[in-house]
């Protein structure tokens, strides 16, 4: 019999990225299930390119459903479908407020959850584990015999990447894009994030795409409206051999053009975890944060550089909007040379 299920994961771009294998793993284990995803507008389309996704709700907290009236409009819609089990990645007081009210018996979030007792199985959020790892925990519950931790093996989440289907048209236009810049190898470069500590310095980003250039490269530079001035300052220094698409492409289309690339350089957001939705190498650097946390590209293809000799490292989770002693040395003490011999490791292979 057809059992409905919801996960919650109304975070932003990069934490809904990396639900997606738990998702996947969810729906092979209830395969005739109904499975809906609550999420985020911003979000929407990664989820309904899920082919293990069959419906998506969206919530839109930050803007027309952000009142109380919203909120309780929504439960009632989430009542009203019968879920039979809730699955919540979220850990947000919102998140656990929904669940509470949502009449399902069957539900799962994690023991870091703000009101965490409102789940009836409550899962051990790992700090020492990559967050795909920590996601799929969730499903341990899914087994009333397996409700305790324990000494039980732990998941290999490093073959289980997030799948999406890419249509036709999101192809095509890729496609036509690659025919127009008429290079043969091309390797994207994400510069910008939502946090300040997190973006690895402009002329630092420039010292490496020069390399990159040399090795007769073509640069093609990602990200969303917010990063459009700094890829666009970095493209004027290369007029011909680099090209902004900031603000240009889709979630799916990016994914789509970051397949067709030799490597990804990113900062420390978003665009890692889409390198991982394109299986394709990666090279993430972290200025503030670090790799520990759980968030680093985790494909075989893949690496990291940090530098992690800073008693003030890191500073925060997030990341901030400035650095907190104003000498910013996670990412000046990190040079281009150290960011150069890891793309050399990785194109190497």
């Amino acid at each position: 019999m057809e059992e409905k299920i919801l996960v919650i994961q109304t975070a932003f771009l990069g934490d809904a990225i990396l639900t997606l294998p738990m998702i996947q793993k969810l729906k092979g284990k209830f395969s005739s299930s109904s499975l809906s995803v609550l999420c985020i507008p911003s979000t929407k389309e990664l989820f309904e390119h899920s082919p293990f996704v069959d419906r998506t709700i969206i919530y839109d907290k930050r803007g027309i459903q952000k009142s109380l009236k919203s909120l309780i409009e929504l439960v009632v819609l989430i009542r009203r479908e019968k879920f039979k089990r809730v699955y919540s990645p979220h850990r947000s007081f919102r998140t656990s407020m929904i669940v509470l009210f949502s009449g399902v018996k069957f539900t799962v979030g994690f023991d870091r959850a703000s009101w965490s007792f409102v789940y009836k199985t409550r899962t051990k959020y790992f700090d020492d584990r990559h967050e795909v790892e920590r996601n799929l925990e969730l499903l341990r519950s899914s087994n009333s015999k397996e409700e305790e931790c324990g000494n039980k093996p732990r998941f290999s989440f490093e073959n289980i990447l997030p799948v999406v289907k890419i249509p036709e048209e999101a192809e095509r236009k890729i496609q036509s894009i690659i025919k127009n810049i008429g290079a043969k190898k091309i390797i994207a470069v994400a510069p910008g994030s939502v946090w300040k500590t997190k973006i690895y310095p402009k002329e630092y980003f420039v010292e490496v795409i020069k390399y990159l250039l040399s090795q007769n490269y073509f640069v093609v530079l990602i990200g969303g409206n917010d990063d459009a001035i700094l890829c666009d300052e970095i493209e004027n220094r290369f007029p011909t051999f680099a090209k902004s698409f900031a603000g240009d492409f889709t979630i799916i289309e990016s994914i789509a053009l970051l397949k067709k690339c030799s490597l990804l350089i990113s900062n420390d957001s978003a665009p890692t975890h889409l390198g991982m939705a394109a299986d394709i190498p990666t090279l993430t650097i972290y200025c503030s944060t670090v790799p520990s946390f759980g968030f680093y590209p985790y494909n075989k293809k893949s690496k990291y550089v940090s530098f992690d000799d800073l008693s003030c490292k890191p500073c925060g989770i997030h990341g901030r909007s400035l650095c907190p002693i104003k000498t910013f040395d996670c990412a000046y003490k990190l040079s281009p040379e150290i960011v150069i011999a890891a793309v050399k490791e990785i194109l190497s292979v």
